[in-house]
């Protein structure tokens, strides 16, 4: 209020760089937003669906095609196996089945005897050695433990008596030779005609490393070798 009494007139200040208030969105009319979004979800939708349906085409033209390649290789290869192949004689197989423990069995050649009388046996062959050694007639052990010795001879019966033992040496003991086993026949009764016998013998021994057995016969004349079946000496542990 001015002196006086006279008041003065009110002063408005206007900024003409003020921003004005943003006005309301203008109301969509019903229904139209509804309807364009359900058209997309279905264009969506069927486009997945068709590559789904695209990439089951594929993979099952792809197994077919698979299979198909998998049996002409393995008619091809059936083929090639039904085809006999020449083997060279040095990559066959061996069909012998090594024993698990010391064995051992030899024939007769035609030169079976020495002229002490021990049974020489045949080499030539290709006797059963395995952890065995031969060696002048004898059987060298190689592993301690209990064995089955066995021996057969095949004879004649004439008027002198015949005697078929299987003897032992060994280091611990020097002495003599060790008597395992032995057979002796008598010669037969006068007037009975000359015949041919067996002898076989055969029994259970523990043996130690570096032990010798071996096969003597006496009156070794008498011993006959027609086939090499018919003289044999053999062991094995048991």
């Amino acid at each position: 209020m001015a002196e006086g009494g006279v008041p003065y007139p009110s002063v408005f200040m206007v900024d003409s760089h003020a921003a004005y208030p943003p006005l309301p969105p203008k109301p969509r009319p019903p229904g139209r937003g509804g309807v364009a979004q359900i058209l997309l979800f279905l264009l969506v939708g069927l486009a997945l669906c068709g590559l789904a349906i695209e990439a089951c085409f594929i993979y099952h033209l792809y197994s077919n095609q698979g299979s198909a390649e998998s049996g002409s290789a393995g008619m091809s290869i059936q083929d090639h196996e039904d085809i006999p192949k020449e083997v060279p004689p040095t990559s066959r197989p061996n069909p012998i089945v090594l024993p698990s423990k010391p064995v051992a069995h030899l024939t007769a050649g035609p030169q079976a005897l020495h002229g002490d009388g021990v049974m020489v046996w045949d080499m030539q062959t290709e006797p059963l050695l395995h952890e065995m050694e031969y060696k002048d007639g004898k059987l060298v052990i190689q592993k301690e433990g209990y064995y089955y010795v066995y021996s057969k001879i095949f004879f004649s019966e004439v008027n002198v008596a015949f005697t078929h033992s299987v003897c032992r040496t060994t280091p611990r003991y020097l002495r003599k030779d060790i008597e395992l086993l032995k057979s002796r026949r008598y010669y037969p009764k006068s007037g009975k005609m000359m015949s041919t016998s067996n002898s076989y013998l055969g029994g259970v021994f523990h043996f130690f490393e570096d032990d010798s057995i071996f096969v003597k016969v006496k009156n070794s004349t008498q011993v006959r070798i027609h086939s090499s079946t018919e003289n044999v000496f053999g062991i094995y542990m048991i």
